[in-house]
């Protein structure tokens, strides 16, 4: 039997996974609170006669398609990918694309805010005797995985950069992913190098890498520190959402027998 590692996060309230403006609501129902509505199916019943007066258990759930560990479409980048062509939504990703050998480049060591370069990639393949493969799953660990939950979380990790995108991209690289709440660097960290350069193209660079080649990544995994750097597939089906600009993911690591 295969072994399964899950490497995502949790959705969950009061936790630091998001700017706060951004942050999901779950208001949860027992199976006392929910006794009127199941009444109300049913002309005559009364509570005492359920099984230990109990109905059913619900929760109300209030979320972006952001929230959690989820898969972003090319869509959520750009209005277009690939040179020019409308951009693809997440019920456009081809599933081919989301499961896939998986690949985990640890670029832990690397401060926060650093912008990840097409050399240091390459550098990390080579350490882990690599070769990217066309369709490979690529994802990065970095120091954001630790702090998850922490009020530094969404400021922590290093990202990817356009030029290391691009490297992973022109290899027939089409799904990628981060521990970190960004696959580029923290906003935080971007907006002082733009504020240094006023160059507009430091903002979301490796995310505009799709208007050049179309691609998906996966961002708030988590967990990544129990994978190898290679030997593994990755399966991250999004839920399907028509025309949304990504949607929510258990995304697993899978080893073979």
């Amino acid at each position: 039997m295969s072994r399964i590692v899950d490497i995502s996060i949790h959705l969950e309230n009061e936790v630091v996974s998001d700017p706060p403006v951004f942050a999901p609501k779950i208001t949860y129902f027992d199976h006392h609170a929910t006794t009127g509505e199941l009444l109300s199916f049913f002309p005559g019943l009364t509570k005492e006669e359920l099984p230990d007066q109990e109905a059913w258990a619900i929760e109300k759930v209030e979320l972006i398609t952001h929230n959690g560990t989820h898969l972003d479409a090319p869509y959520h980048f750009h209005s277009t990918m690939n040179g020019g062509q409308r951009a693809i939504t997440i019920d456009e990703v081809p599933l081919d694309w989301c499961y896939r050998p998986g690949v985990k480049l640890d670029f832990r060591h690397l401060p926060d805010g650093h912008v990840v370069s097409a050399e240091e990639v390459a550098r990390e393949l080579e350490r882990i005797h690599y070769a990217l493969q066309p369709l490979d799953i690529v994802v990065v660990n970095t120091r954001a995985g630790s702090r998850y939950g922490a009020d530094d979380y969404v400021s922590s990790g290093c990202g990817m950069g356009h030029e290391a995108t691009m490297y992973l991209l022109e290899r027939g690289v089409r799904l990628t992913g981060t521990d970190a709440w960004s696959w580029d660097a923290p906003f935080v960290h971007t907006a002082k190098r733009y504020s240094e350069s006023r160059d507009a193209s430091v903002i979301w660079e490796g995310h505009k890498a799709s208007r050049t080649t179309g691609y998906c990544h996966l961002e708030k995994l988590h967990n990544l520190e129990a994978l190898p750097s290679h030997g593994f597939r990755i399966a991250c089906f999004p839920v399907k959402i028509r025309g949304a600009s990504a949607g929510w993911t258990r995304a697993v690591a899978i080893f073979p027998d």
